[in-house]
């Protein structure tokens, strides 16, 4: 039975009557540059399309805008890495688990891309060893994946992204779009080389789960296992630092992943997963089309 296909199919089934059926068009252009697409039609000018796909001759003659639309000659590959450790047993900003809502920002990411014919891989840490799904088309390999990311305990360790990515660099060869979902401290710790090095081969986009305030009421330390004292948790002077606080640490990551063209988001619920994924594309696509 697969449970978290069918669940997100659903959802994006719904959102999507909103929006563009096909949300991918363009994200993959920067992936495969000059010959790896074959011109399929013209249609009309949009905001947001490259201006070298203007077909000037035909816009001349129509007297309208035209650009030109490709057709890719091979499937895409789409890697979901997925951070990990008991950091993701804590909540969100909107009190949900990190870990489901990690699960199903990949489960979105991995339902729309095989909706694309596209092929769907997956990395993360466990306890120090890399566990790589390797990439395959079908709902039926996105629910594995999901399903063993599901199972995974991560109470006894702590995520190390940083290895999972240095794998990618050092063993994925092939070009791929790269779905990083992690939280503010992953990001922080990723050094600049490794961005440099993903992003001279690779399309990176990060999925920022958010963390609970501190000072949000019933916070619970699921490194002490207890939950924060109402002395601190209460505290208005404190609540007003943590704001100030994590809003200065996003402002710098979020410049940080810029400076190599890497666009993010960040989820605080389930509930805004889908419409945060589908916003993540469109800025990715316009990014990379400057």
């Amino acid at each position: 039975m697969m449970r978290y296909v069918t669940r997100i199919k659903a959802k994006v089934s719904v959102f999507t009557r909103k929006k563009t059926g096909n949300i991918f068009d363009g994200s993959y252009k920067s992936v495969y540059r000059g010959n790896g697409f074959d011109f399929e039609s013209l249609r009309e000018y949009v905001p947001g399309d490259s201006i070298r796909d203007i077909d000037w001759k035909a816009s001349s003659r129509g007297r309208k805008i035209l650009v030109k639309q490709y057709i890719a000659q091979k499937r895409h590959n789409i890697m979901l890495v997925f951070d990990t450790g008991k950091k993701f047993l804590a909540d969100t900003n909107g009190m949900q688990c990190k870990k489901d809502i990690a699960l199903n920002a990949g489960g979105v990411v991995g339902y729309l891309t095989c909706k694309n014919g596209d092929d769907v891989g997956a990395i993360y840490c466990r306890n120090g060893m890399i566990q790589y799904h390797p990439m395959k088309a079908g709902l039926f390999n996105v629910e594995k994946i999901l399903t063993e990311y599901e199972r995974e305990d991560f109470s006894t360790y702590s995520g190390e992204l940083k290895k999972s990515l240095d794998y990618i660099i050092k063993n994925v060869k092939r070009k791929m779009i790269l779905f990083v979902i992690t939280d503010m401290a992953g990001i922080c710790d990723i050094e600049e080389d490794t961005l440099k090095k993903l992003t001279y081969q690779h399309d990176v986009l990060f999925i920022d789960v958010s963390d609970a305030n501190v000072t949000s009421g019933k916070s619970y330390d699921v490194d002490k296992a207890l939950y924060i004292p109402e002395f601190i948790s209460g505290n208005k002077r404190l609540r007003q630092i943590e704001e100030e606080t994590k809003k200065r640490i996003l402002e710098e990551s979020t410049k940080k992943l810029l400076k190599y063209r890497i666009v993010s988001t960040q989820i605080n619920s389930e509930e805004e997963i889908i419409e945060k994924v589908i916003e993540l594309l469109e800025r990715h696509k316009y990014a990379n089309n400057r």
